[in-house]
This record gives C-alpha cells, sequence and structure tokens, in this order.
C-alpha cells in the first residue's frame, strides 16, 4: 500500500470521485490506479489523474461544471473542496484560510493548485 501517495481527477472522466476531491492512492500499475474512495476500492485510469506525495492539507478550488445541479448560483464561477472531508463550499474573495462547515477543520486555500478540469 502506498499510504503517503493521494489523487484526484485532471479531467473530467466517467469515474466516480468527486472534482477537486483528493483520495488517498492504494496501489498504482502501468494503467491504473486503485483508490480508497469512501472505503470502497475503485480503479481509475491514471491518465485521468494528478498524482502527488503526501496529503495535500488545502482547499481545493474547482470551477464549476457546466452541468452543475446542485450547486447554487451564488457560488459564482469556483467552489472550494475541504481537503479533509470533501464538503464543498462558497469561495470568499481571497481568503488565505477557511474553516469547513461540515467537519469544522481550518485550512488554508490553494490558490496556487487551482483544479483544471
Amino acid at each position: 500500500m502506498i499510504g503517503s501517495q493521494w489523487a484526484r481527477l485532471r479531467s473530467d472522466a466517467s469515474v466516480p470521485l468527486r472534482r477537486g476531491a483528493w483520495y488517498r492512492v492504494l496501489r498504482v500499475t502501468a494503467t491504473d490506479a486503485v483508490l480508497d474512495v469512501n472505503q470502497r476500492v475503485v480503479n481509475v485510469p491514471r491518465a485521468a489523474l494528478e498524482l502527488r506525495g503526501g496529503s495535500p492539507g488545502v482547499w481545493a478550488i474547482v470551477p464549476r461544471p457546466g452541468n452543475a445541479r446542485q450547486l447554487p448560483h451564488s457560488w459564482g464561477a469556483r467552489y472550494g473542496v475541504c481537503p479533509k472531508c470533501h464538503a464543498r463550499a462558497p469561495l470568499p474573495k481571497g481568503p488565505l484560510n477557511m474553516r469547513c462547515g461540515k467537519c469544522g477543520g481550518v485550512f488554508d486555500v490553494g490558490w496556487g493548485d487551482a483544479y483544471d478540469a
């Protein structure tokens, strides 16, 4: 098991992952990464993932998808994803850190590490 490696979607793909959320990598093969997704093992093509060593620990910034139905329009063109519990939240302009309304954790906002998809 590779306990110190994490992955998130690099682009939209038909896999059961949330945009911007980081998942623990269990194993990597030549073509796939095996991820822990809510205590379920999920195989995802490596080409669809961004891999990183260590827990990211910052709010991911995700552009609002064109087909978003459950995100309030008041959130604007992007939203944040909590690094601990994967909850989504609106991003006020320029905060350096934010408290998660779901898990209560306070984390820096990853402005320099914005999600590309």
